[in-house]
């Protein structure tokens, strides 16, 4: 049966809701739908072995959960003392799905936690077929570019560039050939909304990132691609955007994503199927006309 895509999830005006950063998925309203009861693997990822940071949660959890019902092992990372409870759940579903899952603590800001990361997944699985850099931090400042404190730019560009660059320098050693990274960029990157000034910018430098190393490592057989979602509904939402009651309806939907609308997008890229496709950006943005 097909199903009108802007009534596949209801649109329920969702309470207004705030958390502590990073937040987590417990207390949110609606809660958001990973594909736990929906995403039906076909062995697309069958023995690989991915990597996916900011794994514990929302689009992160979304794809670790889809590559391990496409028969991946999935190694995520998650904030250390602030997202156990998420990362515990996420375990429970990779591990449902008959795959083995590593959740490591690791703040990608940090370059020797970075290195570590890689260190584990090499230990754990011999070789990185699949690098999801997906992990990312904003913070919403309504009132202008005075607002954008340094310590908030500074977390900004570490956690959205820095751990992204020294991920892919870490792993790709360990990449083989038919390998694949996908970096998480943002509708952001090309339709910049001034309150969130500091993240839209690192979303552009991902896509320039991303097209440059795909053709600086295509002679060794490996793949760069990106993901650019455009609203999604996750933790990341009420920690950090003032008004939940509107987000998503600004998309031409009229709703935002839920997670599990992402993962087909990081399966597809990670697959042999996208075996033709590198440097590209695949918009996920419900109706959103980008560049």
């Amino acid at each position: 049966m097909t199903v009108d895509p802007t009534r596949k999830h209801p649109r329920p005006e969702s309470p207004d809701q705030e958390q502590q950063h990073p937040g987590w998925t417990g207390p949110m309203d609606p809660p958001p739908d990973h594909g736990e009861k929906s995403y039906e693997g076909s062995g697309l990822l069958l023995d690989r072995k991915a990597v996916v940071t900011g794994g514990d949660s929302g689009i992160g959890r979304a794809a670790a959960l889809a590559f391990a019902r496409e028969g991946a092992d999935v190694l995520f990372t998650y904030l250390p003392e602030q997202e156990e409870k998420d990362a515990a759940d996420t375990v429970s579903l990779i591990e449902e799905a008959g795959r083995t899952a590593v959740a490591v603590p690791c703040d990608t800001r940090a370059e020797e936690q970075c290195r570590q990361l890689v260190e584990r997944a090499v230990d754990e699985f011999g070789r990185i077929d699949v690098l999801v850099n997906n992990a990312a931090y904003q913070m919403s400042q309504p009132d202008g570019i005075e607002a954008i404190s340094t310590e908030q730019f500074d977390r900004v560009v570490r956690t959205n560039l820095y751990g992204m660059f020294w991920l892919c320098k870490m792993s790709l050693p360990h990449i083989p050939a038919g390998g694949s990274i996908i970096n998480t960029t943002s509708v952001q990157a090309y339709k910049p909304s001034p309150h969130l000034l500091d993240y839209a910018m690192t979303k552009g430098a991902i896509v320039t990132f991303t097209q440059g190393l795909a053709q600086m490592v295509i002679g060794d057989g490996i793949r760069v691609n990106a993901v650019a979602p455009g609203p999604v509904w996750t933790p990341l939402i009420p920690a950090t955007m003032p008004d939940t009651v509107e987000f998503g309806k600004q998309a031409p939907m009229g709703r935002p994503a839920q997670p599990a609308e992402m993962a087909p997008a990081y399966v597809f890229l990670a697959s042999p199927r996208a075996s033709f496709i590198t440097a590209e950006i695949l918009n996920a943005t419900g109706g959103t006309p980008l560049p």
